[in-house]
């Protein structure tokens, strides 16, 4: 290849073929590292953008091509090789920007990607693309993707009669038009086609967050209690409710309507105690009455019924007591319905000061295993309960230890494998397993290594 920079583009060329290694099947479990190379490569390639901005079209339009032809060969049940793809195309639209290339012929290429789609690597690729088109390419993309939203109709079936909505096409790029006024920050045409098309809850997001940040925030006030409405009309709500609510709070304390904003966040807050909600609390409570309102907040909780997301806020706060009091009074079943995200962090606080309850988190997550029958996690639920045990005996609870050990073996006794373990826990000697490759190989040497 001749010209500046070829000898380079010749070696990227090359890493890329490489990287994409082609005839390897990459399994799933593979793939992550496999993605990782391509990243690399794909970093040193977006370094020509600057120096050589048409030399990196090239590059991106050869590394993308490389993509496609390697999607038979690639188990993305992660996703993470589509998403490096959908990356590829954000690139190659960033360099053609920089070359030069015009607005309309980049727009033209990124519905044909979209409209020519196999491997799903063009899932929801507006919002991608959204990011790094700039103003005369936004402004052509968002044309042509009116044109389709305008006529998405279906040829009449029997001449003279009427053409048909095509319903799913025109959703679906009322869909993309949406992101890309969004982008643009064109406040008039998103609420005019949201209306055409349909208003929803996170529409009143979208408007009002824009609104927000023109400085509006009376009109974007109007905008979040016009959602919260549409809100309240679905069955079970959604989190683009909760959403409303903490912009209305945030703008009513913009609007110096402070005491407003401090009973719509405590309106949320009491809906859904978590961590999440309480801090938002928090930052409308004015410091000389915070303390008040953290234990009006924790009281409330205490009355919550998610329990997770309550042991997560009790965590949050450092509330250990109210913790153990939660635990305490929650029964078996309810415990075991909690995963080990929330358990485990309630669980290892809990073991020092409150052994009991620990416990009982403890045998609630060994049990929440075995009841799955996840077989592969045996050895975590045999984990749980050894440290149930201990937990029992510090707190002085040695007969309830006997008791949960009864009931293993009565329900259990069928998992030979767990329960060949298990009787080393019952009798207090620990969590057998067998030594690992590694562990055999330092015991067969005895520490000497050739």
């Amino acid at each position: 290849m001749s010209g500046p920079g070829g000898m380079a583009a010749d070696r990227l060329e090359r890493a890329i073929e490489i990287a994409l290694d082609p005839g390897r099947f990459v399994s799933d479990r593979g793939c992550f590292s496999f993605v990782s190379e391509l990243e690399g490569v794909e970093a040193k390639v977006a370094q020509v953008v600057g120096a050589a901005p048409a030399r990196a079209v090239a590059l991106y339009e050869t590394f993308l091509a490389g993509c496609y032809e390697k999607a038979e060969e690639v188990d993305d049940s992660s996703g993470s090789f589509g998403m490096f793809a959908a990356d590829l195309m954000c690139g190659l639209v960033s360099a053609g920007q920089a070359a030069g290339v015009a607005a309309d012929e980049t727009a033209t290429r990124i519905l044909a990607w979209m409209d020519n789609d196999p491997y799903g690597f063009c899932h929801r690729l507006d919002k991608d693309v959204a990011v790094v088109l700039d103003k005369a390419g936004l402004a052509a993309l968002t044309s042509q993707v009116r044109v389709r939203f305008e006529t998405a109709v279906r040829p009449a079936p029997v001449p003279g009669e009427q053409a048909r909505v095509d319903r799913h096409a025109r959703r679906r790029w009322a869909e993309v038009l949406r992101t890309l006024l969004a982008a643009r920050k064109d406040v008039d045409a998103y609420v005019e086609l949201a209306e055409e098309s349909g208003l929803t809850p996170v529409d009143c997001v979208t408007v009002a967050t824009m609104l927000a940040e023109r400085d509006e925030p009376d009109q974007a006030l109007s905008w979040a209690d016009r959602g919260i409405e549409l809100d309240a009309r679905t069955p079970h709500g959604s989190f683009a409710g909760h959403e409303l609510t903490e912009l209305k709070a945030r703008l009513l304390k913009k609007l110096g309507r402070d005491t407003e904003a401090l009973e719509t966040a405590w309106t949320d807050y009491r809906k859904h105690p978590s961590s999440y909600t309480y801090d938002h609390l928090m930052t409308f409570a004015e410091k000389p009455a915070r303390q008040a309102w953290h234990e009006k907040a924790i009281d409330a909780a205490m009355d919550g019924t998610y329990l997770p997301s309550v042991m997560d806020l009790l965590l949050h706060t450092n509330e250990t007591e109210r913790l153990a009091q939660l635990v305490g009074r929650s029964a078996d079943a309810a415990l075991e319905g909690v995963s080990h995200h929330a358990a485990e962090p309630a669980a290892t606080e809990l073991e020092n000061s409150h052994a009991g309850e620990a416990a009982r988190i403890w045998r609630a997550q060994g049990v929440r295993i075995l009841k799955a029958g996840k077989s592969k996690y045996y050895d975590a639920a045999l984990r749980d309960l050894d440290r149930a045990r201990r937990c029992y005996e510090r707190a002085g609870l040695g007969a309830e230890w006997e008791r949960v050990a009864a009931e293993m073996y009565a329900e259990h006794h069928r998992k030979t494998s767990f329960m060949s373990r298990f009787e080393a826990i019952a009798n207090g000697s620990g969590p057998s397993r067998e030594l690992s490759f590694l562990d055999r190989a330092k015991e067969r040497w005895g520490g000497s290594y050739p």
